[in-house]
C-alpha cells in the first residue's frame, strides 16, 4: 500500500524543496534589490551657511537618506557636537548633508610648541601598542616611564622607573586640541608620543631610548603622587619573590576592589 504511494511522497518532498529553494532566492533578490535603501539618519545644513562661517547647533538639523550614500566622510547624529564652532570652508545650502571635509581642521596649522611650558620641552618615545597601555594612552594623559635596561655591572636585565606623573602632548600627530574626527581613520594610530619635561630629563629619555626599551604606565590624572625612594625589578628579585611579596601587600592596602552583584569596581584607598 505504502509502495504505491511512494511516488506521490517523493513528488510532495521535492515540490517541498523547490518551493523553499525559490522562496529563498526570491527572499535573496529583495535583499539585494534593498540592500542600500535603508534610512539612516545624517547631519545637513538646517538653513544657508555661507563660506568660513562658524556653525552653531542652529544651523544644523537631521534627515534620514538611503545608507548606499552615507560613507564615512557624511556627518553622523551622533558626531553633530564635534562640527560645533567649527568653521565651514564651502557654502552650504539648507538640506546638504554635511561632510568632515567641508570643515576647517587646525591639524595642519597646529604648532606643538605652542603647548610646551616656559622653560620645559617636548621630547618624542616610540610608543608601540604594547608599551603605551595597549593604545590607551591619549593626549593630556599623565604617565610614568620605566625603563628596561641590562647592568652594566651585572649583565642583569633591570626595570626601573625613570620619570613620574609626565603629562603627554600628543600621541603622533594628534595633541589636546585636535578634533579627532576631522582626523582621517588611518592616522590616529600612533607609533610614538610626544611628553613635556624639563630639559634635564628629555637628556635622560634620550639615552635611555639608546640603552634599553621604555614603556608607559597610565595614571588617574588625579593622582600626583610620587614613589620618594624607587625601588627597582631585577630577575633576582623576580626569582626571589620576596620583593612582589611586599609590593601584593601594598597593593592590597591602596587599592580596594569591591563587588557588587555581577558589577566589579576599584576605588583608592587613602592610608594616612
Amino acid at each position: 500500500m505504502l509502495k504505491g504511494r511512494t511516488p506521490l511522497i517523493v513528488a510532495g518532498v521535492l515540490a517541498v524543496f523547490a518551493f523553499i529553494v525559490s522562496f529563498s532566492a526570491i527572499k535573496r533578490r529583495e535583499a539585494e534589490v534593498r540592500k542600500g535603501w535603508n534610512l539612516v539618519p545624517v547631519v545637513v545644513a538646517g538653513v544657508d551657511i555661507s563660506e568660513g562661517s562658524v556653525v552653531t547647533m542652529e544651523m544644523i538639523s537631521s534627515r534620514t537618506i538611503p545608507e548606499q550614500f552615507v560613507t564615512a566622510s557624511v556627518v553622523k547624529p551622533d558626531s553633530a557636537s564635534y562640527i560645533i564652532n567649527q568653521k565651514v570652508l564651502v557654502p552650504l545650502q539648507a538640506g546638504d548633508p554635511l561632510l568632515w571635509s567641508q570643515f576647517e581642521t587646525t591639524k595642519a596649522a597646529e604648532r606643538l610648541s605652542t603647548k610646551v611650558q616656559k622653560k620645559a620641552r617636548a621630547v618624542t618615545i616610540e610608543a608601540k601598542t604594547s608599551t603605551s597601555v595597549g593604545g590607551w594612552v591619549r593626549p593630556n594623559d599623565h604617565v610614568d616611564i620605566i625603563g628596561t635596561f641590562k647592568d652594566p655591572g651585572t649583565s642583569e636585565q633591570v626595570a626601573v622607573t625613570l620619570l613620574q606623573n609626565v603629562i603627554v602632548l600628543a600621541t603622533g600627530k594628534i595633541t589636546g586640541t585636535t578634533n579627532i574626527n576631522l582626523v582621517p581613520e588611518s592616522q590616529r594610530d600612533y607609533s610614538n608620543v610626544s611628553l613635556l619635561v624639563i630639559p634635564e630629563e628629555a637628556e635622560i629619555l634620550v639615552l635611555s631610548q639608546e640603552l634599553g626599551a621604555l614603556t608607559l604606565s597610565l595614571r588617574n590624572e588625579e593622582d600626583i603622587d610620587l614613589m620618594e625612594e624607587r625601588g627597582r625589578a631585577t630577575i633576582n628579585t623576580l626569582l626571589s619573590g620576596e620583593r612582589t611579596k611586599a609590593l601584593q601587600t601594598k597593593r592590597f592596602n591602596t587599592i580596594q576592589i569591591i563587588k557588587a552583584g555581577s558589577e566589579t569596581s576599584v576605588r583608592q584607598v587613602h592610608n594616612d
